[in-house]
């Protein structure tokens, strides 16, 4: 049955998307998402647009609820798009982002047999945020100065007197921002006509030590009167230790502009986290949900297995708040990140907790990485934390020629961090185990810590075949006399396998052809948990002649009886 615009259907929901829409299919199989629904949902359903081999719809009705679903305790949650997970209870919402991980690691990296945890969630899941960015408008009829959050997928400002992620005392800062402006005549910023003052409010809480900053992004140099708006804040607000005063001129969706000045107090505050005295400037990286980080970091330290004797670099520092919960378990940890103030901030963090085996370096983690192999440090352990993007190939590639025991990695996106699991091993660094943490409670997003290390020495086959001697080439026979030297050990790598077969047979196989053949034998993957690749091209099958050689190969080396 083909569909249209504005049709109404019955659907059912059979699974959720990675943004958090549900899933569900027309009589023709055609996909169709749907915001707010949930696993189970019987659903009458309004289309809103349709593509080639998707569409989206809205609900119109629910026929039959899902017994995930609970009463949505925000009014806002309809309008807003921050949060996605308000309608279903806590328990289901750590199903779905459990299985978000384990998709993408399987259907995107093809690691099929990683061991994945279940997930890491803290105990409170409302107002766990340290950190909030306010965008100011107004409306145009009445010219009342609001503030909230971003409609999904606009512009367009959501008033909000209360959302349940950030703590109460964070509408005090924006109720007293508001009328001030009222009462100075100031207005705030527009984006259609480049003009008025006032673009966000920016705020920062430590949690255990109460600070508070609140930083406002200007279109200029700064708002008149602002030490009535300091007294107002410091008045009603005895936890605030700063105020700046952030230039953004820019035509421009960054929040932050490169120019800050202070207005009130030091122009940082400090947090604790994992028992350290963290400082934190308008600029500084540092995990919104403190409880969740220190989950997520306690996790990492797990996986890093430091003995006090090891040489940790942690790439995408920020602040140094993950190398420096570790560094006093480690014998030196480096630090590297890209952003100065960030850089200076931990290099304050390290001396504020009389770390001293800790260096810190400013600079792009690819230049970072080379520079330090060129000059012969080889750190044990590496710590990555990259942003959304995900890890360059030439970082990968630079850490993997470092040869560290093992690699954490940290992400915030499971397909990115599917993509690069997938060519650390090929690089032959293996993921070892996994654990999703849900650090952003409600919404779409989830953390993932990854343990990876290379695989051991006494499990490893040195294979040397040499296709040249002098001026001529080693005849096949007796490549394949060779070949069929080949001793196993522990562990057979699908590397050792295509050369075996390139050695006996002159032809090479690609390693997703392997893993269809031991798939179909139902043998196990884990020795190559990259294999099922998403090709670019179309998807072909190995040949005859290259399942036989195959199942040769797996006979030869004792991985199957026929």
């Amino acid at each position: 049955m083909d569909i249209k615009k504005n049709d109404r259907l019955k659907l059912e929901i059979e699974g959720m998307s990675a943004e958090g829409s549900g899933i569900g299919r027309t009589e023709s199989g055609m996909a169709v998402f749907v915001p707010q629904s949930a696993v189970g949902d019987v659903l009458e359903v309004k289309i809103l647009k349709v593509k080639k081999t998707y569409a989206f719809g809205k609900i119109e009705s629910i026929l039959e609820p899902s017994k995930d679903r609970i009463k949505v305790d925000c009014s806002y949650f309809n309008k807003c798009g921050g949060c996605v997970y308000r309608h279903i209870s806590c328990e289901a919402e750590k199903r779905i982002k459990e299985q978000k991980v384990r998709d993408a690691v399987q259907r995107i990296g093809g690691l099929c047999d990683v061991n994945i945890n279940h997930i890491l969630s803290p105990e409170k899941t409302n107002r766990y945020r340290n950190k909030a960015q306010f965008p100011v408008g107004k409306k145009e009829e009445s010219g009342k100065i609001i503030t909230g959050f971003y409609a999904n997928h606009s512009h367009r400002i959501i008033e909000c007197e209360d959302c349940l992620l950030q703590p109460t005392l964070f509408q005090t800062v924006t109720d007293i921002t508001k009328s001030f402006l009222q009462d100075t005549n100031q207005q705030p910023y527009s984006e259609e006509t480049h003009s008025g003052k006032l673009r966000h409010i920016y705020i920062r809480y430590g949690e255990q030590t109460g600070e508070l900053m609140v930083c406002y992004v200007v279109n200029g140099n700064g708002l008149k009167q602002e030490d009535m708006l300091v007294k107002r804040l410091k008045d009603r607000l005895p936890q605030l230790k700063s105020v700046v005063i952030n230039v953004n001129r820019e035509k421009t969706n960054v929040i932050l502009g490169a120019k800050t000045r202070v207005a009130y107090g030091r122009g940082f505050i400090y947090d604790i986290l994992c028992g350290l005295k963290f400082k934190l400037s308008p600029l500084s990286f540092y995990q919104v949900n403190r409880r969740g980080a220190e989950l997520l970091y306690g996790k990492a330290k797990e996986y890093a297995g430091l003995s006090g004797k090891e040489i940790l670099l942690d790439l995408y520092c920020g602040t140094g708040t993950i190398g420096l919960s570790m560094a006093k378990q480690c014998k030196k940890m480096i630090g590297v990140e890209v952003v100065a103030q960030a850089i200076e901030d931990a290099k304050q963090n390290a001396e504020e907790n009389q770390i001293h085996n800790a260096e810190f370096i400013c600079g792009d983690a690819a230049q970072a990485v080379v520079a330090l192999k060129e000059q012969g440090i080889k750190p044990d352990v590496v710590i990555v934390d990259p942003p959304r993007k995900g890890l360059a190939d030439e970082v990968i590639k630079t850490i993997v020629q470092m040869a560290p025991k093992r690699i954490v990695y940290v992400s915030c996106d499971p397909a990115t961090l599917a993509r690069d699991l997938r060519f650390f091993a090929d690089q032959e660094y293996y993921t070892r185990e996994l654990t999703p943490i849900d650090l952003f409670p409600r919404t779409s997003h989830v953390e993932t810590v990854v343990m990876l290390s290379h695989k051991k020495p006494d499990s490893v086959i040195n294979v040397k075949v040499e296709f040249g001697e002098g001026e001529g080439k080693v005849p096949m026979d007796r490549i394949a006399e060779r070949a069929k030297k080949y001793q196993p050990k522990e562990r057979v790598t699908y590397k050792i396998i295509k050369e075996y077969i390139e050695a006996k047979y002159g032809f090479k196989v690609h390693t997703a052809y392997i893993a269809e053949v031991k798939r179909d034998l139902g043998l196990p993957m884990y020795d190559a948990p990259n294999a099922v690749e998403e090709l670019k091209q179309p998807r072909k099958h190995p040949t005859a002649e290259k399942v036989e050689a195959i199942k040769d190969a797996l006979k030869h080396f004792s991985l199957y009886e026929s």
